[in-house]
């Protein structure tokens, strides 16, 4: 998978977009992984974000639990970032 992602980012960011989407973390997790070794693996990827290689690791493990920062740090690592959109089927909250 990481070759497919290094050579089609356009996959990679629909991919994300759909598990985020889905809200499945370890799935998350799992590809954040596959785009590491895209990226140059943990190591270049943990330079990049500012992180501990031995943290990445911890951090993309299938028990991790990324902290707000560190995903952001990552996916900014790898020229992605979070973005929040309204969720189609609901309504918005309405103040008064």
């Amino acid at each position: 998978m990481a070759e497919l992602y290094r050579s089609d980012p356009a996959l990679a960011l629909e991919v994300i977009n759909g598990i985020l989407e889905e809200g499945d973390q370890a799935e998350l997790l799992t590809v954040l992984r596959q785009l590491a070794q895209a990226f140059g693996g943990v190591q270049a990827v943990a330079e990049q974000a500012h992180l501990n290689p031995t943290q990445l690791y911890r951090t993309l493990s299938p028990k991790g639990n990324p902290a707000l920062s560190s995903l952001t740090a990552i996916l900014k690592a790898m020229g992605l970032r979070l973005a929040v959109q309204p969720v189609d089927c609901l309504e918005p909250a309405r103040g008064g």
